[in-house]
Parts: C-alpha cells; structure tokens; sequence
C-alpha cells in the first residue's frame, strides 16, 4: 500500500482548557467509514495520531475474510492531549466528542484506546447525543438494534474474572507469538517472554501465553518490572492489578523481584512484547534488546529506524497491525454476525485467523522482504479484493 496524504485531519483546541485533541482519517471504505480508537495521553501529537491511523488501514485490510461477512472499512484515529488522570479527563473526553460529533455520526467509529476505557468513551458518547461509538458504521448492519444486542451480550461473557472484550486482543498478539515460535521450530512450554504494559492487551496476552506454557519471566508497567526468572504466576498479578494496569506490589509471589521500568529490555527472552506506548524502541534502546522475536501489541511501539536496526541484528518483528489486529477484527466480527457472541469461538476464530496470517507474512518473509513489507503486501492484494467484492 503506497503512502498518501490522509483523507482528512482534524485538529480541536478545547475552550476550557487550551488543551488539543486530533482526529485523522487515513481512508475510507466500505460505505465511506473509517475506523480507529481515541487515545488520551499528554504529549500525543497529529503526527502520532496520523501514523496511527495509517496503521488502522492497514489493520483493516490485512485481517480481510473473503468469506466473512464483515468487509473492512478504512482506518483513522483519535487523540487528546491530556493525561487521563487529569481530574477534568471525563470532561474533557465529552467536549472533544461534542466537537467531532460529525464525523462519528457519518464517518468515524471509535473505542477504547491507550488512557481510555470503553465504558468512559460510550458514557461522553451518549451525553453529546449519540448513540454508540460506532453510529457511523450502524447503516452497514442489515439489522443495528440486534446485532448491538448481541454485542452487548458478548461484553457481558467473563473469563475467570476478566470481560471478553479485554482479553481478545491479548488473546491475538499471543497467537501471534505462538505461531512465530512454532515457525522457528521452538515449542511453547519452555519458551520465555517479557512484556512491557499490563493493561488489556498486555494483561491478556500474558494470560494466553501461560496458558499454553510459555514462562512469562518479566512484566512492566508504569512503576517498574516485575521479574522471575522461573515464570511468574500471571493469574496472581492479574488479580492484583488496578484499573490502569498496575500490578499490586504487596501482592507478590516470594521469589519475583521488583526492578527498574527501563529494565523490561535487558531480559534474554523468545518473546518480546511490546504492549503500552508508542514509540518506546528507539535506535538506542534497540541495542539493548535481548530477543529473538519481537510481537508488536502496541500500535507503533518501534521506530522506522530501530526496527532496521533489529532485523540488522536478525531480531523479527511481527508488526502491530498484524499482531494487535483481533480487538479490532472481534468487534466487527461479532456485530455483523461472523461470530457468536461465546467466549470459545471468539478464541477459536481469532486464533485460526492470527495462526494463518503470521504463518503467510513469515512465509513471505526474507533477506529482501521484512515482516512488516510482507504484511503490507498482503493488505494491499486484500484491497484490491476488497474493492472487487463490493463492486459486484
């Protein structure tokens, strides 16, 4: 897919505080919509905010099912410059929906993001007159009042404590790590990962990965890593974690040791997972990373440069928009009917369709072709499918 100017940009100065918030549409597809979360975070930027959608593009065509009965939209994202435990961050959310309520009822549909829950984003929502997060995209549906319902009703399913929409992403980025490992030849039980965020995806993807046997050794979230090199009791840190990912130090197992945050890079490992910010391996940091294979849970957490820097030193990255693609694909999948609102065939689908992509990205993959160049090729013949199917 080449590079072109995004389809639209949107940057709002809010009244009240001075602070910023942007919106930027990538493309649209079918039916004139994009898709894409809202992020709230101090700092975020347009241009973060664009690369991010670029990356929802892609995200929608790559994860494309011919015989699906959901065909992908275009791709955008959202940002306010805000931390989200500013007091007046709820405030702020709704003025900044208010202010884009055009675009979300004809073109934009959003969720949950890094620094924003869902039940936050549908309470602003519905106070600024819409419906949902997703009104742009209900037109599409032969049916929105039923098939709302039952994802509603696929939000309600809970999986030992935690909701089903938080666990599917994770759900895919550890299939994603999964099947890279069973490329390499390298069997799960025994194999060692190190996540950076604990948060949804972080969180589920840990959860995922115990399960089929890999040692999760170290996990980082805002206050530092958690480490054990014998694995740590994933389920354990999950029940103590509060609402933005932080795990309950005083809760910790005898032998996991407490270490500094910037640390999570230093850890031999299979598995790296990146799964909080954006941006967080750069040329530097790079050269400290100690893995064989990097699985992007996070949208864009590695530069441009650094990830040549990783292929120089033979590390492979499978890239976001493959690896981070299910929570965006379930959502879709299960309001337009492809799947049943039950946690097992959620599971069942996101792992069969994340075991196959990675295995046809890394077949594509070469001295001449990265990872991220063979996913990007396979968006691009998706789209063209895409455009085929809709035109009959």
């Amino acid at each position: 897919m080449s590079v072109t100017p995004p389809y639209l940009q949107v940057t709002w100065t809010d009244e009240v505080s001075g602070r910023r918030g942007y919106l930027v549409v990538d493309r649209l597809g079918r039916g004139g919509v994009a898709s894409g979360g809202l992020r709230m975070r101090e700092g975020v930027s347009l241009a973060e905010v664009g690369d991010l959608a670029r990356g929802m593009s892609l995200k929608e065509a790559v994860a494309y099912r011919p015989g699906g009965r959901y065909v992908p939209v275009g791709g955008a994202k959202g940002g306010i410059d805000c931390s989200p435990h500013d007091p007046q961050a709820q405030a702020l959310l709704t003025r900044y929906l208010a202010a884009m309520r055009p675009y979300l009822r004809e073109v934009w549909a959003t969720g949950e993001d890094l620094g924003l829950r869902q039940d936050q984003i549908e309470v602003a929502a519905r106070a600024v007159g819409l419906r949902t997060t997703i009104d742009a995209v209900l037109p599409l549906l032969d049916d929105a009042d039923h098939a709302l319902a039952v994802f509603d009703q696929a939000c309600e399913v809970v999986d030992e404590g935690i909701d089903l929409d938080e666990l599917v992403g994770g759900c895919g980025v550890a299939e994603a790590g999964l099947a890279t490992l069973e490329r390499a030849g390298i069997a799960a039980r025994g194999a060692t990962a190190v996540i950076q965020g604990f948060g949804s995806i972080g969180g589920a993807t840990a959860r995922f990965l115990a399960r089929a046997g890999v040692r999760v050794i170290a996990v980082a979230d805002a206050v530092g890593v958690v480490a054990n090199d014998a694995g740590l009791d994933v389920e354990k840190l999950l029940a103590g974690r509060n609402e933005f990912g932080q795990v309950d130090r005083a809760k910790l197992g005898s032998d996991d040791v407490c270490a500094p945050g910037e640390s999570w890079l230093d850890y031999d490992c299979d598995l790296l997972i990146p799964a909080a910010i954006s941006y967080c391996i750069d040329d530097l940091a790079a050269q400290r990373v100690r893995a064989r294979f990097v699985i992007e849970g996070a949208n864009v957490p590695i530069t441009g440069s650094a990830e040549v820097l990783l292929a120089s030193r033979g590390v492979v990255v499978i890239p976001d928009f493959v690896a981070n693609s299910s929570t965006n694909s379930w959502w879709w999948w299960t309001l337009f009917g492809d799947v049943a609102p039950e946690q097992e065939a959620a599971y069942a689908l996101i792992r069969s369709v994340m075991r196959d992509l990675v295995t046809r990205v890394l077949d594509r993959t070469s001295e001449d072709c990265s990872p991220r160049d063979a996913a990007t090729q396979i968006a691009a013949e998706n789209l063209i499918a895409i455009r085929e199917r809709l035109a009959q």
